[in-house]
């Protein structure tokens, strides 16, 4: 029986793994490589890291951090944060991760997207469309981790990306990140009719039932979350979670 992947995005500020509420008050929960050995042993499907101060930074991902965590991991990652070039995206693909993630540099320079994908294949390239609802309900294209708006058109870049050779888009919920409320299903409905790669749904997961709703009416290939896999209960306390192959299968029925 086909079941959508189930992805962790795990974000990271100075090698600590973080989470943010709406891009903003990044809250420290510990050792990242900790949490991948809980999720090895939770069978988790895909794994997400994004370095969330790098391109502010000008710098990309640690090449030594994405090789540790390549040393741990029982299961495919992906890897984000600052990458501007192919020799950048080599060195992270050498130091174990399956595919990167390019967000703010992508909407630099459209080219690159195109250069990488025929370099390291498509499927090696994930593109972060990181996407904020103003008061008017217009979505608004953000880079540079929330802090640069751009005047683009979100549907129209993503097919533009897909053009250019991207092999999957990770679309971002500014608003419902780390709210937990669910995910915006109406965006990602109007991204994943756009364009024919799999789009790959994230920000305000906040129970199961959300992961079943976005890929059911949001026409999402996978459904990704921080919170959900990080909190437990009401009070967020911290704690590595990820549902059994049983309960997924139950999900997605």
């Amino acid at each position: 029986m086909f079941r959508p992947r189930v992805i962790p995005v795990l974000l990271l500020k100075d090698r600590g793994l973080v989470k943010t509420v709406k891009f903003r008050q990044p809250r420290y929960l510990g050792d990242p490589i900790n949490a991948v050995r809980i999720f090895n042993e939770l069978n988790t499907d895909e794994l997400v890291f994004l370095d969330i101060q790098a391109s502010k930074q000008s710098r990309p991902i640690s090449v030594d951090l994405v090789r540790n965590i390549g040393d741990e991991a029982f299961m495919p990652f992906a890897v984000g944060g600052g990458i501007r070039s192919n020799d950048e995206i080599k060195k992270l693909l050498n130091a174990g991760a399956e595919k990167v993630v390019i967000n703010s540099f992508a909407f630099e320079d459209e080219n690159f997207i195109k250069s990488a994908s025929e370099t390291f294949g498509s499927s090696a390239i994930i593109v972060s469309i990181d996407l904020y609802k103003n008061i008017f309900g217009q979505y608004r294209v953000y880079t540079y981790s929330g802090t640069k708006k751009l005047s683009k058109d979100p549907c129209e870049f993503a097919e533009i990306l897909e053009g250019k050779g991207a092999g999957e888009i990770l679309l971002t919920s500014v608003n419902r990140d780390g709210t937990m409320v669910g995910y915006d299903v109406d965006l990602t409905k109007r991204i994943s009719s756009s364009v024919g790669i799999p789009v790959i749904a994230c920000g305000g997961a906040g129970e199961l039932k959300h992961l079943n709703e976005v890929v059911k009416h949001g026409g999402a290939s996978a459904a990704a979350a921080g919170s959900l896999f990080v909190y437990h209960g009401r009070r967020k306390a911290f704690l590595i979670n990820y549902p059994q192959t049983a309960e997924l299968n139950r999900i997605f029925v």
